[in-house]
């Protein structure tokens, strides 16, 4: 490959190595960052842009306005207070100096900056003593001024020590794709056609990668942006709506009849179902009538009931001589579900077994022969429901617990053990309705948006460390009516890089504050054996307070706990916070939550505060989703279309419904997209998702 020719241009599947000054060994450094081919850089996009042509002198600043100041760094240092310690950055631009103040992360921090770097801040600017930025963003730019770099929006791009190392800073960046744009400025087919274009009001494909890379002005951003945007969420959705096709072409096993059993557990409960709880049922009831197979997802908040739902739909099935297999992701939740299907089929011939790690050969031996042939109706276990040697004779309900805690290739597993059985999955991780549909666009949805009569709201409060004995003294008060307490923290040992407290030497203070109590420790490292021991104790009253790290967050139900204390709660996420909440208020005893915070910034108080305002799950998922983002908030491993940073639920709501309503509208007309004008949708759609497919079926 000659690339000296000045006719050659750049194809999108050009390795990277072939680039002018790259060269097979500093493509290395790109290889590991995910950088193989041409269309691999221009979707590594911009984290940040600068937007020179609106750089304020520090002699110009404004106390409280947002501004962006370029400065060169004349002196840093590390502060010490009562309080602990901070670092300062003094930045001057040859008139005025201005101040970057940090109090968290100091050491992280005080090792990105040298004297003489060139840096911009962004940020509220006050004023003491001179202008300061209280924790400002900030960008290290390069020294020299040369034209791609002044008197224009400059895009900033995420960099590490490998590509540093190997000159691929924002700058080396930036040279590779001018020359990629300057070889070849039409490098990708447009996909869709001229019609859809204009409909959705969507800019040329090329021409959105251009502009990404080289903006003119903020609407040159936004329309490119959204062009991207647009991709990224209508071949997710273009997936969803495969899969749902696909399902519904499915024959599965018709259950026209309620069947004694449902009828009289659900006369048997000695409670008032909601009507979220009934209007599932119900749409539970018309799948089952159906002769696709059903695949639907229970969506409602921790204790909102969606177990006694998921019974009453396996005694429909278990009427009709099917089988049922329930699939928990921990062995404390399987044995939760174990007592809560055999307390309420106990009274009919229906036969309950459950499968996991800790019980005998011979007994797992038995239950593989008699599911086999039968002479099982119900089986819950955990993720060894899986194995090869579980076969069933006619499995007609899967049942998955916490689904989004199960990876494709497991839900698919169990749902292999049958011929198309109907699908039940649950999850107590509320996502906004208008978002649901993005991550499961191809299963139909109930929500359990009410919480069973008589509760009592759980009662949340933000404590500061200097008032934690008050909590302290309420837990005892609580402990001495017969009540149970949890004391969860973050982290199993010491960190010199998060000053945290650990649970370890927590449980060690706390033994000492509550000697007359009995207290037990649980975290990530003990053995199963270990954790379902003390989680029994804990249940059966020998331990009066369970002292944790987050592996409590789902699986434990004790109806009789009533405090959860959590500790150093502004390092948790606000759903992770709800979850913990959730696992007391499960019965009608007044209830409390009491977030501990023990360091007080802006950003933990405004998160905090929301756990205080509120106990509906939706909004607060919401929330943690504003404030995180979608990655964390979902968790990449099972969505990783969330990977390209450009992603944002809280503001792409309009593109996410426009764009779910064209994929849905394509496969409507073309379920195959064999018609010409879908040829390079189909084709773009097997280049970025080939590996998905044989996944299709999987909600």
């Amino acid at each position: 490959m000659n690339l000296n020719n000045s006719n050659y241009t750049f194809d999108k599947n050009t390795d990277i190595k072939f680039l002018k000054s790259v060269g097979p060994k500093r493509a290395q450094a790109l290889y590991q960052n995910d950088i193989y081919i041409i269309s691999d850089l221009l979707k590594h996009y911009p984290r940040r842009y600068l937007d020179r042509t609106n750089i304020k002198k520090i002699s110009d600043l404004t106390v409280n306005e947002k501004a962006v100041v370029v400065a060169k760094v004349i002196s840093m240092s590390v502060k010490r207070t009562k309080k602990g310690q901070f670092f300062q950055l003094t930045l001057s631009d040859t008139k005025q100096t201005i101040q970057g103040l940090w109090f968290h992360g100091v050491s992280w921090i005080m090792e990105k900056f040298n004297e003489g770097d060139i840096v911009a801040l962004y940020g509220k600017i006050e004023f003491y003593q001179g202008f300061r930025i209280i924790h400002p963003e900030f960008d290290i730019l390069d020294a020299d001024d040369d034209p791609i770099n002044t008197s224009r929006i400059v895009p900033l791009y995420s960099s590490n020590n490998v590509l540093k190392k190997a000159g691929f800073d924002t700058r080396g960046i930036r040279r590779l794709l001018i020359q990629v744009f300057k070889k070849n400025k039409k490098i990708l087919l447009e996909f869709f056609n001229p019609s859809i274009l204009k409909a959705e009001g969507l800019i040329d494909l090329n021409k959105s990668f251009y502009l990404i890379h080289n903006p003119i002005d903020q609407y040159s951003i936004d329309t490119a942006l959204y062009r991207l945007k647009f991709n990224e969420h209508f071949f997710l959705q273009l997936l969803k709506a495969l899969n749902k096709k696909k399902i519904e072409s499915y024959k599965g096993k018709v259950y026209k009849e309620i069947g004694q059993y449902a009828i009289e557990i659900y006369k048997s409960l000695d409670f008032n179902l909601t009507e979220s709880q009934i209007k599932s049922l119900r749409d539970i009831r018309s799948d089952l009538k159906l002769k696709k197979p059903m695949n639907r997802l229970i969506q409602g908040d921790v204790g909102c009931g969606k177990t006694i739902v998921a019974v009453i739909t396996a005694a429909i099935v278990a009427g009709d001589n099917s089988q049922i297999a329930i699939m928990a992701p921990t062995e404390i939740l399987a044995e939760q579900h174990y007592n809560s299907f055999v307390k309420h089929f106990k009274n009919y011939d229906i036969s309950c077994e459950l499968l996991i790690s800790n019980i005998n050969q011979k007994e797992k031996n038995d239950i593989y022969n008699n599911l086999e042939n039968g002479k099982i109706n119900i089986i819950v276990g955990t993720h060894a429901l899986i194995q090869k040697k579980v076969k069933f004779k006619d499995l007609g309900l899967a049942i998955i617990d916490e689904q989004h805690r199960f990876g494709v290739d497991q839900r698919k597993g169990l749902l292999d053990k049958g011929n198309n059985p109907n699908v039940l999955s649950m999850t107590a991780t509320p996502i906004p309705r208008t978002l649901a549909f993005t991550i499961h666009g191809d299963m139909d949805i109930s929500w359990i948006d009410e919480m069973p009569q008589n509760r009592k709201p759980i009662k949340t409060e933000l404590i500061y460390e200097e008032n934690i004995n008050t909590v302290y003294e309420h837990m005892k008060k609580e402990m001495d009516k017969g009540h149970y307490c949890y004391v969860v923290y973050p982290l199993i040992e010491e960190s010199d890089k998060m000053d945290l407290k650990d649970a370890k030497s927590g449980f060690e203070s706390l033994q000492k504050i509550f000697s007359n109590y009995r207290l037990g420790f649980m975290h990530g490292k003990l053995l199963k054996d270990e954790k379902n021991i003390l989680m029994n104790k804990f249940i059966n009253g020998e331990i009066q307070c369970l002292i944790s790290t987050t592996v409590i967050e789902v699986g434990i139900d004790h109806k009789m706990a009533t405090i959860m204390v959590i500790e150093n709660s502004e390092r948790f996420g606000l759903t992770q916070l709800h979850q913990l909440r959730g696992r007391v208020g499960r019965s009608t005893l007044q209830s409390y939550c009491y977030l501990i915070q023990r360091k007080n910034t802006f950003n933990s108080n405004q998160r905090l505060k929301i756990m205080e305002q509120t106990i509906d799950g939706f909004v607060i998922s919401d929330e943690d989703l504003k404030l995180r983002g979608p990655g964390d908030f979902f968790g990449t491993r099972q969505h990783g279309y969330l990977n390209s940073g450009l992603i944002n639920f809280s503001q792409d709501r309009e593109i996410i419904n426009r764009a779910r309503n064209l994929a849905f509208k394509i496969i409507d007309e073309d379920p195959k997209l064999k018609l010409e004008k879908n040829k390079l949708i189909k084709s773009e759609f097997m280049i970025n998702y080939k590996d998905m497919l044989e996944f299709i079926n999987i909600g």
